[in-house]
């Protein structure tokens, strides 16, 4: 057996002895779907040209001072980034995870720092989801006169490219007028409107109070930004973790596996179908 099947092999093992599934998920976990990687400054620049010829790195770009210095320009990206993540259709690893959770006794809980909405787009429910950053499909007001937040359905920006321009009304705030901004946890940022991860969060403990022997399959999550592999970590439980280039665990009961979230996601699948008939094999053997 080669060296990466024996990693699928003992991660479809944790898989079978739990209860339930935490999907810990980073932005590794939409790459195979085609949405740009923004780690470093070279790939964004690449996704977003007009910001790198005025080099302007991500953390600039994703901050609340953007937004009061520059809104059109602000909202040109972000503006972008949600016209995007409303056409963008999830790969089918998130498919295959719901139907890992689906044999589970408590089913699954997703805990993600992705601020595009893609695992409810796949089908997860809304009252399983934690997006510990918040979401793009939420607007709510820059001076946060008001912690409500409202959905951006709405919304619907015209958007110059080139120059990384939202032409079409900027979004305003329904109390008080003033500029909207989304409802995500952006750089220097002290004014978010956590009140939706609040209770999303306050779901997943009850959610675990109940799961007894969860498991936790952690995607694309790195350790730059480490909010997501500290979660998974502070669950207590297994963990298979699914990175290309931060594959390594510390714990000798978590299993490491170095490739990408899609690949990952097939080989344990096939893995947990060789598990359960080999299961079955010896059963019918002596029957």
């Amino acid at each position: 057996m080669s060296g990466l099947a024996a990693r699928y092999t003992a991660a479809a093992r944790l898989i079978g002895q739990a209860d339930a599934l935490v999907i810990c998920a980073g932005a590794g976990m939409g790459v195979d779907s085609g949405l740009p990687d923004f780690r470093g400054p070279r790939g964004f620049w690449q996704a977003y040209p007009a910001l790198g010829r005025a080099r302007i790195r991500f953390e600039e770009i994703a901050s609340p001072a953007a937004f009061r210095a520059d809104p059109a320009l602000a909202w040109g990206f972000y503006g972008h980034r949600l016209g995007l993540y409303r056409e963008t259709v999830p790969h089918e690893g998130f498919g295959m995870l719901r139907d890992i959770a689906a044999s589970m006794p408590h089913g699954a809980f997703v805990f993600t720092s992705n601020v595009d909405g893609q695992f409810q787009r796949a089908g997860f429910a809304e009252a399983s989801v934690v997006e510990c950053h918040g979401s793009i499909h939420h607007l709510q007001c820059l001076e946060r006169c008001t912690e409500a937040i409202w959905s951006a359905e709405a919304l619907t920006p015209k958007l110059d490219a080139e120059n990384c321009h939202m032409t079409s009304d900027l979004p305003r705030c329904p109390r008080c007028g003033g500029l909207a901004r989304p409802a995500i946890l952006m750089f220097n940022d002290w004014d978010w409107a956590d009140g939706r991860t609040d209770m999303q969060m306050v779901r997943l403990h009850e959610w675990r109070a109940r799961a007894q022997r969860p498991v936790a399959i952690e995607v694309g999550a790195g350790s730059a930004i480490a909010t997501v592999r500290s979660f998974a970590q502070d669950l207590g439980a297994p963990i298979v973790r699914i990175n290309p280039s931060e594959w390594q665990v510390t714990h000798l009961r978590d299993v490491g596996i170095p490739v990408g979230a899609l690949e990952g996601i097939r080989g344990l699948k096939s893995a947990l179908h060789a598990n359960v008939a080999g299961a079955i094999r010896p059963a019918l053997d002596q029957a």
